[in-house]
């Protein structure tokens, strides 16, 4: 009979190999950190157990005064990815850059941050309460600068009719149905999610969350003439008719939540039992979040990719396509290499729909078919602006590919955006919009086909062994598996229980060298171009992502979900 294990409390030294090792074990039945159940069960101040954490570790410690005298260096590590990741990166008066997390415990913030940050650099602990609230202070200062940049905030919107959603507000409501809709609204926010699923059913109504791409039960209505008059209130909101329950509609609302103002797009449908309803969230915020400047190597590309990428977005001219299903993150990547490239010196013109968010310098014009203004006809338009750059938001027939084609053997930069499983499958596309294969190879500089895969929830990640018909369907069977360190989420309140927290981008990048133009142009079969791509560096989806596992940031269900076998 094994003997009973001693709690943390019970050991002289709080931070001893056997306290830790009852915490980990009391970890992982309770989904609580190690970190919080050892400075619970040491009975120590917050200074007396950072101080004895520090001397575990071998890593000097940091006061909340010591904090407040570094500056946050938010040009190497941005705000949104440090509140994340929950460590910051910060410099001294002598410019020395550190980083600063609270928790030693985690096993992804080392390999991660020096995968990150190819600069010199210290590390440096400090308390979890201590790091909470300079992170409090600092969001502060970013949202005071959110007001000077962000033109449509909620001091500009106070002449429209914005819908207040606050906690405050929230109580006052008499109405169930506002009630209801609004904390929907307000949960969804704080949760990260995505998108807002409202679906009708004979009994009632089911509320989902689109969380890191994938839907999440969020709540339900028992009652199907409440969930009718959910879908109407949202109507109104939208400004669409309620009366209208045979067809479609679409339309937008904003809403001033946490005393911002956040873009809603809804999409209603009708069904069997009614309507259904989808809320995209467009929180302008976001942008702001990631240091009020994208950037490719905060969007979790590989190194190889980034550099592919520059490339391409340094080009003088020609075109550089960016494809992949709704919701994998083409606008953003996009967006970041314009970012990277707006040195103020080239007139850059983008036309989308919608405008999802503001990049300063760049003139951005929204798609409007109600009044004939379509990507085509705002392309001409355009190229009569003098443009540099273009970005156009997709390519959806062949019209726009014409003129898309033709500005960029006319000496413009070209970014745009195509629906395709692969760089390979674009070609595919092109054709079959009367695009002429020489044009089309003569104005493409690269392809790039990405994908959004969730990571771990580091909450609550434990190891694994997948079993023989996992391996089997992930095409592993024949593959040792050895150096592979398989990881999963058991699930947490921190997750949703979802096992899950975040996603990163993966993508496969397709340059088109002499050897791809001549293939394409001679209409070679999808085999020849792709052993032809991997001679060039061409590194595809799928083993990216088997990298990843590899790695133990994600799990094999995951990569099966975005990438083929």
């Amino acid at each position: 009979m094994n003997p009973p294990i001693q709690s943390p409390a019970a050991v002289k030294k709080p931070l001893s190999t056997e306290a830790v090792a009852a915490a980990r074990k009391l970890a992982m039945q309770s989904g609580r950190r190690i970190l919080e159940i050892l400075e619970t069960e040491s009975g120590l101040s917050p200074a007396d157990f950072l101080s004895e954490l520090g001397a575990a570790f071998g890593v000097p410690t940091l006061t909340m005064s010591d904090l407040e005298s570094l500056q946050p260096a938010f040009d190497v590590l941005p705000f949104s990815e440090a509140l994340r990741r929950e460590c910051l990166v910060a410099r001294d008066a002598q410019e020395n850059l550190y980083v600063i997390y609270a928790d030693p415990f985690d096993p992804t913030h080392k390999a991660w941050i020096e995968e990150r940050l190819s600069q010199q650099f210290g590390w440096r602990l400090t308390h979890t309460s201590d790091l909470a609230t300079w992170f409090k202070q600092l969001e502060q200062s970013v949202r005071a600068m959110e007001s000077f940049t962000a033109p449509d905030s909620v001091e500009s919107d106070r002449h429209l009719d914005v819908e207040v959603i606050s906690l405050k507000h929230l109580g006052e409501s008499d109405s169930p149905v506002i009630k209801f809709v609004n904390s929907t609204l307000f949960d969804a926010l704080k949760s990260d999610a995505s998108d807002i699923h409202f679906e009708t059913h004979g009994g009632g109504m089911v509320v989902k969350y689109r969380l890191d791409g994938v839907l999440v039960p969020a709540g339900k209505l028992s009652s199907l003439d409440m969930a009718e008059q959910v879908v109407s209130r949202i109507k109104v909101m939208a400004e669409l008719d309620i009366s209208e329950r045979r067809v479609p509609q679409d339309g937008r609302f904003k809403a001033s939540i946490d005393e911002r103002a956040v873009d809603f797009r809804v999409s209603i449908m009708p069904s069997v039992f009614g309507e259904d309803a989808v809320i995209r969230i467009l929180d302008k915020r976001a942008l702001v979040n990631q240091t009020m400047e994208l950037r490719l190597d905060g969007l979790g590309f590989e190194g190889a990719t980034i550099g592919a990428l520059r490339k391409l977005a340094k080009e003088a001219y020609g075109m550089m396509l960016v494809t992949g299903p709704t919701g994998s993150g083409k606008t953003t990547t996009l967006y970041a290499s314009i970012t990277e490239i707006n040195d103020g010196e080239d007139k850059i013109v983008t036309i989308e729909d919608p405008v999802e968010y503001q990049l300063p310098g760049v003139l951005q014009i929204p798609v409007n078919e109600k009044k004939g203004l379509t990507f085509a006809r705002g392309l001409r338009s355009i190229l009569r602006h003098d443009p540099d750059k273009i970005l156009v938001g997709e390519i959806r027939d062949s019209e726009t590919a014409e003129i898309a084609v033709q500005a960029a053997l006319t000496g413009h930069l070209v970014f745009t955006t195509v629906h395709a499983n692969n760089v390979f499958d674009v070609i595919g596309r092109f054709t079959h919009m009367g695009v002429d294969p020489y044009s089309f190879v003569s104005a493409m500089n690269g392809i790039v086909a990405q994908r959004l895969v969730r990571l771990i929830c580091p909450q609550c990640v434990t190891s694994y062994e997948p079993d023989a018909a996992l391996l089997a369907e992930s095409g592993l069977e024949d593959v040792d598996v050895s150096g592979f360190e398989f990881r999963i989420g058991k699930g947490c309140s921190h997750c949703r229980d979802t096992g899950y927290k975040g996603r990163k981008a993966i993508a496969e990048v397709l340059l088109l060298k002499e050897e791809i133009r001549e293939l394409i142009i001679a209409r070679a079969p999808a085999r020849s171009l792709r052993e032809a791509a991997a001679r060039n560096g061409t590194v595809f989806l799928r083993e990216t992502a088997l990298a990843l596992v590899r790695r133990g940031e994600t799990t094999l269900q995951a990569i099966n979900r975005v990438t083929l076998v």
